[in-house]
């Protein structure tokens, strides 16, 4: 069984939690060890500067994006590209524009780099119509087989390959620690922006997971920031909230975050750095950890090898944190199983 695919958090041993903002960091080592079994050292190419084209989906101004892409430099750094020595890095910031997105992909094309690295699905989706040839590597995409990225996740057969963040079945844990902690409710709303989620994989799942638990599930849908605080107030008292993994919902997260508390819905988000930031629940991948891991792709691609030989990787480590401040804030009284599983719990 998958560590997300509806794990059950009942338990007769009731673990202590861990105090304000300290994480199990069993992950370290795991991953150094991994990445060497992975991905086997190569000699460092001598030469011109090689160069490549990075298009996010987050905005500039995002700490979280630039988290990520710190760490994706880092990697790059630890395999021996350094910019300004042996390589070039032209950076764009697509801030959830759609159509910033699209004029940037083409602008990034056009500077013909050797390999391109994308992050969420709308820049992976401008890239891919922008070219067939160069290769991209992407990070933080939830379902690119549905997406038309990859023609599977073991052959990729294009041009494209790289990190997917997501599976269907974590949809079940959302609702499934949800309907925990308010075990009355009868109704789990779920917000995201249907021009930019990945709603095609995610809402069959939660409708799955909604009739097995015995609740209706009510799609959210928002187009607009400014939709956000009314969407959610319409909850209050008769819903909880899952927050669907969007670009929109990310670069939205304060006004999300900040109106689930003000209106008092219960809400699970799908990255720690959501509750980290005031949200009540959240269980998903380290999306830091797909920026690592992507830059050892480009790294392999730079040296020869093809995105339609090079499978695209599932999360390598998920995250279930609770704020407990949160909770106490919105008067909701978290079971002691919640308490116990959580790998974080921000007192």
């Amino acid at each position: 069984m998958r560590r997300h695919a509806f794990i059950a958090l009942q338990s007769t041993t009731v673990r202590q939690p861990t105090t304000v903002l300290m994480r199990r960091r069993r992950f370290l080592a795991v991953a150094g060890a991994a990445a060497s079994a992975a991905f086997p050292a190569y000699a460092q190419p001598a030469g011109a500067t090689r160069h490549i084209a990075v298009l996010l989906g987050a905005a500039e101004s995002d700490q979280i994006g630039q988290s990520g892409i710190r760490k994706f430099r880092e990697a790059l750094r630890e395999l021996n590209w350094i910019e300004g020595r042996n390589l070039r890095i032209d950076l764009r910031w697509g801030g959830g524009d759609l159509a910033r997105i699209r004029v940037q992909a083409a602008e990034l094309v056009s500077l013909a780099p050797e390999v391109l690295f994308s992050t969420n699905t709308p820049p992976t989706r401008a890239l891919q119509q922008a070219t067939r040839t160069i290769p991209i590597v992407f990070a933080v995409v939830s379902d690119p087989v549905g997406d038309g990225f990859v023609a599977s996740l073991s052959k990729p057969g294009g041009n494209i390959t790289g990190f997917s963040n997501m599976d269907a079945a974590m949809a079940g844990k959302w609702m499934q620690l949800l309907k925990e902690i308010t075990p009355d409710l009868q109704r789990i709303a779920v917000i995201y922006n249907p021009e930019t989620a990945p709603h095609s994989v995610f809402l069959p799942a939660l409708e799955a997971a909604a009739a097995l638990l015995g609740v209706t599930l009510v799609r959210a849908a928002v187009r607009e920031p400014a939709a956000i605080d009314a969407t959610i107030a319409a909850l209050a008292g008769n819903a909880s909230l899952a927050v669907m993994p969007d670009v929109f919902t990310t670069l939205n997260r304060t006004a999300i975050i900040a109106a689930a508390a003000r209106h008092r819905v219960p809400a699970v988000y799908p990255f720690a750095y959501l509750a980290v930031e005031g949200g009540l629940l959240s269980y998903g991948p380290d999306s830091a950890d797909q920026y690592w891991r992507a830059a050892a792709y480009v790294d392999r691609v730079l040296k020869g090898a093809k995105p339609a030989d090079l499978p695209v990787q599932a999360p390598a480590k998920f995250d279930f944190v609770v704020n407990l401040k949160t909770a106490r804030a919105q008067g909701i009284a978290l079971p002691p199983t919640i308490l116990a599983a959580a790998d974080e719990v921000i007192e």
